[in-house]
This record gives structure tokens, sequence and C-alpha cells, in this order.
């Protein structure tokens, strides 16, 4: 997962929620109407608004940065921390502001908070004309059209096959570097705390020719990074016989066996030597050792996991339906130094303050912490989400002090261990993929290194999107610095 905040990847997942946003950029090609949409919350979200904007300017729109310009504009939303929530409902009343000057204009929600919210956002507080779920993007043009005869237009059906592998996403707020490729679309995990497999319905997997040849096209014109997203990518699974409602071409029918996450990193990993691979997110329970030896044997998918604990403690982690425990996440951990030695990076999430927990589990967190030596996390208290099955099951009640107290001491720790092991980088020699301009200064630039670390080299002769060789010279808590020392090597 990308930090798309700041410079620094400390951060509490409720300020990624709140803050995380992207907007359209200015697109004109001639066409006759303009859209404008927020994205936020996760990489999938981000992704599906480039579906959402490729399906809309095959229906005659540009896209435009500026809401007051356009004549629809969607928010893309998130439902998992109520902070999410309450900052899309204030850009809601900004826009319907926008609206009064321009009665004409439309406005909609998309994604998870529109399959949560629907009746509410729609009849209730009658904020919004359309309300779209996740796998109802297509529907698009046809609800505008509803909408703009003055009735209100919803559809959140949610598939058990709709994966948009037809659909080529328009690049949003692209660096023209790195790209998503959505591999996947659902969850069958029911974790107590997440609402996701009831705003996004059922696991799917994506055919892997379509995939392959998004990873393909996306090289061809430039890309040299790309992200295989789902919520669960260690379940992809996808097989001819049993995904035949999803054919798109012959090709298809080559591939007899099933196709597992490890084949289909191997398979992309095999586009271009040059095009780098990252996968994000891996769940402890499913992922392999396949996974982890079809890593070590391709010098091009980075040596970097998002392995998402929650709590270093076993009575919780069952309370939160995680389906492992401690020891299981503590072996994971281990096979992966094993197999991809102690550079690999691993990050995780975890939320301090769930149900019942104790003064000595909220401890166990901190010594698992202290075992794993995360490169960096995504650390955020316990919010509960309406019906999700822990509040359905438990009592909130632990005391928001206490949970924001466990948060900071969760947050120091992992301060602590970000700079340790940024320390271990120091005199290594590392490729970097060259992002762009540093956010702090012009006479610096910015790329990440293959366990997703930021590193800041002094400006030169070079363009974004090269790889560069350098070495290891400094640190802080959440930056690496570098001194140049080849362009472009034969081997990232």
């Amino acid at each position: 997962m990308n930090n798309l905040i700041k410079d620094i990847d400390i951060i509490s997942a409720e300020e990624a929620q709140a803050c995380n946003f992207k907007t359209t950029v200015d697109e004109s090609t001639g066409k006759n109407r303009k859209l404008y949409i927020e994205s936020y919350g996760c990489a999938m979200n981000f992704s599906d608004s480039e579906i959402v904007a490729s399906i809309m300017k095959e229906n005659g729109f540009d896209t435009t940065s500026d809401f007051h310009q356009a004549d629809v504009i969607f928010l893309n939303t998130c439902s998992i921390r109520e902070k999410a929530e309450q900052t899309v409902r204030k850009r809601l009343t900004v826009f319907n502001k926008a609206k009064k000057k321009k009665p004409e204009m439309t406005i909609g929600v998309l994604g998870c908070m529109a399959e949560r919210l629907k009746e509410k956002l729609l009849e209730e507080e009658k904020v919004v004309d359309i309300v779209v779920g996740p796998d109802a993007y297509r529907d698009l043009p046809n609800l505008i059209n509803i909408a703009e005869d003055g009735q209100k237009a919803v559809n959140t059906f949610l598939s058990r096959e709709e994966t948009y592998a037809d659909i080529a996403p328009v690049r949003l707020n692209s660096n023209g570097v790195s790209a998503f490729i959505s591999i996947m679309r659902g969850c069958d995990n029911m974790c107590s705390f997440c609402v996701v497999p009831f705003t996004r319905g059922r696991e799917r997997s994506r055919d892997p020719h379509s995939i392959v040849a998004e990873a393909h096209d996306l090289f061809n014109k430039g890309y040299k990074e790309v992200t295989l997203l789902g919520q669960n990518v260690d379940s992809y699974k996808w097989s001819a016989e049993e995904n035949n409602k999803a054919r798109l071409n012959k090709k298809e029918e080559e591939i007899s066996e099933v196709v597992t996450f490890a084949n289909l990193l191997e398979m992309v990993a095999q586009v271009n030597p040059m095009l780098r691979v990252r996968f994000s997110t891996s769940h402890p329970k499913d992922i392999t050792d396949d996974v982890l030896y079809t890593i070590k044997a391709y010098n091009n998918i980075c040596k970097y996991i998002h392995l998402p604990v929650q709590s270093g403690n076993s009575r919780i982690l069952e309370m939160m339906n995680r389906t492992y425990d401690r020891e299981w996440y503590l072996e994971r951990v281990a096979k992966i130094r094993e197999i991809l030695g102690e550079e690999c990076g691993i990050s995780s999430d975890m939320i301090t303050g769930f149900c019942s927990e104790t003064e000595e589990e909220h401890l166990d967190t901190l010594s698992l912490m202290d075992l794993v030596k995360y490169d960096f996390s995504y650390m955020f208290y316990y919010s509960e989400r309406p019906g999700t099955l822990a509040a359905k099951k438990y009592e909130d009640d632990i005391p928001l002090e206490i949970k924001k107290r466990r948060l900071a001491e969760v947050i120091t720790k992992q301060s602590q261990l970000s700079h340790e092991r940024n320390k271990l980088d120091l005199g290594k020699e590392q490729v970097i993929l060259l992002e762009g301009t540093s956010k702090k200064s012009q006479n610096e630039l910015k790329g990440r290194n293959s366990a997703n670390k930021m590193v800041i080299v002094p400006n030169g002769n070079y363009q974004k999107g090269d790889y560069l060789k350098v070495r290891i010279t400094d640190c802080t808590t959440a930056t690496l610095f570098g001194e140049v020392l080849e362009i472009n090597p034969a081997s990232i």
C-alpha cells in the first residue's frame, strides 16, 4: 500500500482514511461534458476510479480538476473508518453549494459508502442524485440519464462475476511510472471489525490473460512498475473451467490448470525484466511458500510484503476472526526472512483498543512488533462500523482515551523500529525507481527501493522513470538518502 499523504510512512490509518484522496486531472479531447472524481481510501478505490473514468470517457465525458466546471461529480468513498465518512459528508456539503449555482449538475456517491448508506443518502438526507456500488459502474451512463430526468438513481447490486476485466482504465493523476492493476474483487474473509465483505461482495478473480495484457500495455506505454491489487491477493484463483463466464477470448482456453497467485505473479514478472512488480494486500493465513519462492526467483518482483497482523494477541485475533494466531503469524514472518532474507521489507496494519482488549494483550502487540521488526505500519485505534460482526457480537468497551494512548505507544514503537531497519541499509547499494522531484526540495529527487522505502538523491541529469543504482548514505525514521552510482543498470 502506498502512502499518498506525506513523505513519511508512520501514520495512523485514521489519518490515511481521512486525508488520503485524489482528484481528477484536466483532460480535454473535445467531448461535450466534464467529469470530476474525488477518490478516498485505499488503492482499490483509486483503481476503481480509473475504471469509472474509462466508462465515462466512452460516453462523452472529459475530466476536469475544477468541480465548479463539472457536469457530473462523483465521490468514490470509503467506509472502513467513521472519519472517512465524515470527510465525505463535508465534501458533499461543498458540492451541494456548487449545485445551487449550477442546478443541472449531477452529484453521485460511488463505492463502499454508497453500498452501506444508499437509502440514507438518497431519501433521508437528499444530498446526492446517484448512488452506485462497486460492482455497478457499467450502469453509470444509464443512471446519469435517470438522474437528469429528475429521478433518484441507484444501483448497488453486488455481483458474483464482475471484474471489469475488459475495461482499459484511464490513468488518473498518474506519474507515468507506476500503475495499479486490479486482479480480483471482493473478499470472503469475514474479519469481525471489517465492513468490506458487506460493501464489496464475494471474492472473484479476474482472468490472468487480461491481467498480463494490461501489464504489457502499461510497459509499452512507458510505465516501469505495476502493483497487483486485491483485498487478499494470496487467495487469487482462476481456471478456464470454473471461470468460463468471465472468458474474454480464446486464449484463455490455453490455460486448463488452476492459476494461483504464485502462477500469476510469475506471468506478470515475465512481461519484461525491467518492469517492477508489487502486490497488495497479503493475508497471513493464505500467503504460501510458493509465492515467496516466486518472489525470490525474479529480480523484478519487489522484495516487500504488506502483511497485516491487526493484533499480537491470539485471543483478540480469534475475536477478530482472523483465522490465525500469534504463533502462525510469526511462523510466516520467519519463513519470509528465511526465503527472502532480512532485506525484504515487511509492513503491517494494527488496531489498538479492540473490544475487551486488556493491557497485557496490548503489550502482546508491542512485543510482536519487536519480534517482527516492521519497516513501517498503518496504525489506528478501533472504530466500530455498523453492520460488522464485531458490532453485532461485542461491546465497544475500551474508553477512547485508552485507545488513543495505546495507539500512541504503537506509533512510538514503530518509529523506533523503522529507524532501526533503515540504519541497516546504510552503506548498501540499492536500485530505486525514480518517481520525480522531492516534495521538500527541487534540488532533490525521490524514488523507492525494492523494499518500498523512499530514497532521496541529489537532483541530476536523470529522468522520471529511470532506474538508479544508489549507495545509501544516511537515513531518518522514514526516509533513506543516497548517492547515485549508475543510471539504468542492467538488472533491477
